[in-house]
């Protein structure tokens, strides 16, 4: 799965997360919190870490402590759909896997640029074509130019500067009852 891109539910205003499929044309809605879906618009690590707050983001702590227990973290997976909410699972070296939150799983994903996997039975349920979700444009009907702006994060005219300040608006405005 690679991500296609983050959104705001237009209803519940809440963080979406839309995976795609890297060998195929459907894509997969998952709802995020937003302390995470924050940390994926800011989008993967740098080398130097996370200049915004001086010290790192949680997620930038995690593989750091992982490789100097001698281990390696190799993908995170979407694993369960019960009862319409997502299950994940860190996935180690040796077969270890680690029950996480799926919001927590796909920023780590994000920040360490480590691959995301999902259950076949679990695309199989909820998966959707990627152009029932983002139609294709009307002069393209292979769907390609929907894949592009899904893959871009959007139109061209909006820059990603604006998208990400948009996203960050909401999160400033964003409260608990609004989940409710």
């Amino acid at each position: 799965m690679h991500v296609l891109r983050l959104i705001v539910h237009a209803r519940s205003r809440q963080p979406v997360l839309l995976l795609g499929e890297a060998d195929g044309d459907r894509c997969v809605p998952v709802f995020l919190r937003p302390p995470q879906a924050e940390v994926i618009a800011v989008g993967p690590r740098s080398a130097e870490g996370d200049d915004r707050a001086g010290t790192p983001l949680t997620q930038d702590v995690l593989l750091p402590v992982v490789e100097a227990l001698g281990r390696t973290l190799e993908q995170v997976e979407i694993s369960d759909l019960v009862d319409g909410v997502y299950t994940a699972e860190l996935v180690f070296d040796g077969g270890t896997r680690l029950a996480v939150r799926p919001s927590d799983a796909l920023s780590l994903a994000v920040r360490e640029g480590l691959p995301i996997g999902m259950a076949e039975h679990v695309l199989d349920e909820v998966g959707q074509a990627v152009d029932d979700v983002l139609p294709p444009d009307g002069d393209d009907t292979t769907g390609a130019a929907a894949q592009a702006r899904a893959a871009t994060a959007g139109p061209a005219d909006v820059p990603p500067e604006q998208q990400m300040q948009e996203f960050r608006e909401f999160i400033d405005e964003v409260s608990p009852e609004d989940f409710r």
